[in-house]
């Protein structure tokens, strides 16, 4: 089967990059992958790519724009294409409403899953109705504007399937999609194959990752945290990720005078080798798509704290089962719900050993195979009616 997945920029650092990729190449070995990134701005990707995955850019802007003036001019000017709702707006220009529109033009038959709300638009106005088209969401529908959901329920039903990481979020698409024939389907992210060290038992560090940003909810967690320092001046927390919120929260940190107890580790892609250091790890979001990283800490037998944020973490989280679960951006009961897995190592240890149980479901054999039976279940129905007329306008 060919399978391609478009991507805004498969050469950054993310957890969508980060999903999509392992996608590609789990499914690399009985199929015909390739990863289309719309912007390229380094050599290779940060994410190891399966050899077998082909990968092309559609809208590369480096070297020197004197070289390149159509390509420079072009991609100085906003997308006419990309809806002004769409978070990532201000990224995309002319030059890469050129390169998608003869991309998703030139396609004929195959899957296409498009990955972010500015390309599932793309495809379903452009792409041609032969190509099954399946747009992923990253997040929940929910959280994007209301213009841009108005968009939403206009050119989704020219999709043939729509992907959410939560069955809370299918429920929505329904209604915003209500009588559209659209397959609407509940797939999560994978765990990936790894050497999963399990949590260091005598640690006394909290581990959080993410992107530093509001809607990660970090300056609840360095509030929370503030209150546990004084209590067990022996511990630490440490956030990994990058992000327009890093002074923000540095200054934070400094007021609240935890400078030798709270840190900012920047980006990383090795999140599994750092998960491994935790005593616990904690997810402090004001909203999460699904909450990946929460599988990943739970599948190094980490207990794991989170707010009870939408959509995803009570679809993995079975609270006082294998992790604790905290009102919405109750600081106070997320300091209360850390100091008691601190007090107590024996909870600990049940909350994480039954946490590495309960995510084998988000094994990647298990998950490969919902997205494959997808994918024929749409080709099957596709075939009656496939047709090979000229791509669809705006």
């Amino acid at each position: 089967m060919k399978i391609r997945y478009l991507l805004f920029n498969a050469y950054s650092v993310g957890g969508t990059i980060r999903t999509v990729i392992n996608q590609a190449n789990a499914l690399a070995g009985e199929h015909d992958v390739e990863l289309v990134s719309v912007f390229q701005t380094r050599d290779q990707p940060r994410f190891d790519l399966d050899p077998r995955v082909r990968l092309l850019t559609l809208a590369g802007l480096r070297g020197s724009g004197w070289r390149h003036p159509i390509r420079a001019w072009l991609g100085g000017r906003a997308s006419r294409l990309v809806p002004p709702s769409e978070v990532r707006y201000a990224s995309f220009n002319r030059l890469s409403d050129r390169g998608l529109v003869r991309y998703l033009r030139s396609l004929d038959g195959g899957v296409l899953v498009t990955t972010r709300p500015a390309l599932n638009l793309l495809a379903a106005r452009f792409a041609s109705p032969s190509v099954i088209r399946v747009a992923q969401e990253h997040m929940y529908v929910r959280s994007h504007k209301p213009d841009l959901i108005d968009q939403i329920a206009r050119w989704y039903p020219r999709l043939d399937a729509v992907v959410t990481l939560t069955d809370a979020d299918a429920a929505e698409y329904a209604a915003i999609l209500d009588g559209a024939r659209t397959r609407l389907a509940t797939i999560p992210n994978a765990l990936t194959p790894a050497v999963r060290t399990p949590a260091a038992p005598n640690s006394k560090i909290i581990v959080a990752a993410g992107r530093l940003t509001r809607q990660k909810g970090f300056d609840l967690l360095v509030e929370a945290f503030a209150a546990v320092a004084d209590k067990h001046p022996d511990w630490q927390l440490r956030i990994y990720g990058d992000g327009k919120e890093r002074a923000k929260l540095q200054r934070l940190i400094h007021r609240l005078h935890l400078y030798n107890h709270v840190f900012l580790m920047g980006g990383t892609t090795t999140l599994e080798q750092e998960l491994a250091k935790g005593a616990m790890f904690v997810l402090s979001s004001r909203s999460e798509g699904f909450g990946m990283v929460l599988i990943e800490a739970m599948a190094h037998a980490l207990p794991v704290v989170s707010f009870d944020c939408p959509n995803g973490p009570a679809e993995i989280i079975t609270g006082g089962r294998d992790g604790l679960l905290v009102p919405p951006q109750d600081v106070t009961g997320l300091t209360v719900a850390i100091e008691s897995l601190i007090a107590d190592p024996s909870l600990r240890n049940r909350l994480g050993t039954a946490a590495k149980e309960s995510v084998a479901r988000y094994y990647v054999d298990r998950i490969r195979g919902r997205w494959e039976q997808l994918f024929t279940e749409l080709q099957e129905m596709k075939a009656p009616s496939r047709r090979s007329s000229a791509p669809v306008g705006p």
